[in-house]
């Protein structure tokens, strides 16, 4: 992954959590040991003594709570989210930051009517609190009695308003409100956050001190973030669930500016369900070294001049991304999507057309296939972070084909029904405290008769050299959805060529149904640390029409005078 932008984005909605979290006393320094966990292995969930006070409360609210002339809930869920994380970052050869925050959330759902019809709008979706971080039943349970009374209260008075609304409406909508679901019971063991704080805080020092090779850095960093995530469910339909998992990253980022004052910037981000499978210390100080030189060749490379439109091939990772903006979105069966609740899927940033018309359409080349599968926990070694078994909604995580040789036949969906689709397949995902919704886990995209990368680089030469240009493009690597790595790939010799500066022009969803022509056998994972950890395995992909154009972005002005000295005084 090529941007600093896939690391963190969960931080804004959680913050105010995280923060109350600190100031109680529970923000510690990176070498201080993880939290005791409630529990461990696998078993009865009265073993767990947060299991425990949910499910006795779930049953004491389920008897008590009501209000004399208002209708009594018919579906009750908690949910506790515990989040134990490390976050350090150096820059320039110091450490500006490590912490390590235990936090807690939970979340109550109450609906009120029934599955054809209920109150999950508006104020009615539920709420969220921070819990007691000790497993003291008395403070657990008195949370959620206050939570549970709350949205009981909430949901009453927005099924009142959804009643009156549809009321205005001649046509029923044909499906319901909410999916039934089996129950499940489910305990797995704990995740822990077993690291050595000082083993990467030195690591992320020594990794940032190599700015000092490069006086012209602006910026250099690195960053370090681990994360144990443990998820309690109970409801009232007796779905009772623990679940543990763990999402670890590191992330280089570096800027320079060019002679003509034109910003550059590198940052790479490796992630991963496992510590031990992140680059060591001599791979990441590697790696490091490498962005350094990747800034030094972009300050030294020409410019994009022309507007190019023709060949252009993109590497597993730069393809992983335009998979993530345009594909992830279109196949989520989101009740609240552009479309309202009659309609199917979600807008991707840069789709084309209704995003509700694309059901039974095509919307790839008909040798691509997709699908999404939250089972598999690896592919060709590599762990991928969007695996589950059972989604935020109590539903076991199901693999599912939603792009079949080009046309779209489904949808990862959670249990928000849509028309023609009456039943969760187990992606109903959330991060802590937050709604659940449709999502992506683990998403596939593979080729029927796939070539090898030496093919696909024979393809863009021969296409090029078809149209009369002198050169292709390969984009090794995207920055904010545009080339951060772009080469020309000459028509003679093959030899490639570093330039900067270029943008697309109309790139979207239309650019994927109608503009691949070929992709390759180079099946890669692109782990995405986030709320909801993602991940996407693509191969390259070959366009034979896209347009790039000079950016029209103004430069900035270099810095009106020297660095200071590299040496102390």
């Amino acid at each position: 992954m090529s941007a600093l932008r896939k690391v963190w984005p969960w931080v804004a909605p959680f913050f105010l959590l995280v923060c109350a979290a600190s100031v109680s006393g529970q923000q510690r320094p990176g070498n201080v040991p993880a939290p005791a966990a409630s529990a461990a292995g696998t078993g009865n969930a009265l073993a767990d003594p947060v299991l425990k006070a949910m499910s006795e409360e779930l049953n004491r609210s389920k008897g008590r709570l009501k209000i004399e002339g208002l209708p009594a809930p018919y579906y009750i869920e908690f949910h506790v989210s515990d989040t134990d994380e490390f976050t350090a970052e150096a820059s320039f050869g110091a450490l500006r930051l490590n912490q390590r925050v235990h936090s807690r959330s939970l979340r109550v759902v109450v609906r009120v009517g029934d599955y054809k019809q209920d109150s999950y709008a508006g104020p009615g979706m539920g709420v969220t609190a921070l819990a007691p971080l000790d497993d003291d039943p008395v403070a657990l349970r008195r949370a959620l009695w206050l939570a549970a009374d709350r949205a009981y209260k909430s949901a009453t008075q927005a099924l009142a308003g959804k009643q009156a609304t549809q009321s205005q409406l001649s046509s029923d909508q044909g499906f319901d409100d909410f999916a039934h679901a089996q129950p499940l019971q489910s305990i797995q063991p704990l995740a822990r956050l077993n690291i050595d704080a000082k083993t990467w805080t030195d690591m992320l020092v020594n990794s940032s001190a190599l700015f000092k090779s490069d006086p012209k850095l602006q910026s250099f960093s690195a960053q370090a973030h681990f994360r144990a995530l443990n998820e309690y469910f109970v409801n009232s339909e007796g779905t009772v669930t623990r679940q543990g998992s763990e999402v670890d990253s590191l992330a280089i980022s570096g800027s320079t500016q060019a002679a003509d004052g034109m910003r550059l910037d590198r940052a790479p981000v490796f992630v991963s369900s496992k510590a031990a499978d992140l680059p060591t210390p001599e791979k990441f100080q590697a790696a490091a070294a490498g962005v350094i030189d990747a800034l030094k060749a972009l300050r030294d490379a020409p410019l994009a001049e022309e507007n190019y439109r023709g060949p252009v091939l993109f590497s597993p990772d730069a393809a992983a991304d335009e998979v993530y903006a345009m594909i992830a979105p279109m196949v989520g069966a989101n009740a609240n999507a552009p479309g309202g609740r009659g309609g199917r899927g979600g807008a991707a940033p840069r789709a084309a057309g209704n995003p509700t018309s694309n059901y039974k359409s095509r919307v790839l080349p008909t040798f691509l296939s997709v699908s999404d599968d939250p089972t598999l926990s690896a592919f060709q070694g590599r762990p991928l972070v969007g695996n589950y078994e059972i989604d935020e909604e109590g539903v076991r995580g199901a693999k599912v084909s939603v792009i079949e040789n080009g046309q779209l036949v489904n949808y990862v969906q959670g249990r928000q029904p849509m028309r023609d689709f009456p039943d969760s397949n187990g992606h109903g995902r959330a991060g802590p405290g937050q709604i659940p919704r449709a999502s992506i886990s683990n998403l596939f995209l593979k080729a029927g008769q796939p070539l090898s990368p030496e093919e696909l680089k024979k393809k863009l030469i021969d296409m090029s050299r078809e149209e009369n240009k002198s050169y292709g493009y390969y984009v090794e690597a995207l920055s904010q959805q545009s080339p951060g790595l772009l080469y020309r790939v000459y028509v003679q010799d093959g030899h490639q060529e570093l330039v900067r500066g270029a943008v697309f022009n109309e790139f979207d969803a239309r650019a994927l149904r109608n503009d691949v022509v070929a992709a390759g056998s180079d099946l890669a994972v692109s782990n995405r640390d986030a709320a909801i950890p993602t991940s996407v395995i693509s191969p390259s992909l070959l366009f034979d029409d896209l347009e790039l154009q000079r950016s029209s972005g103004k430069n900035a002005k270099l810095p009106e005078y020297d660095p200071p000295d590299l040496t102390s005084p």
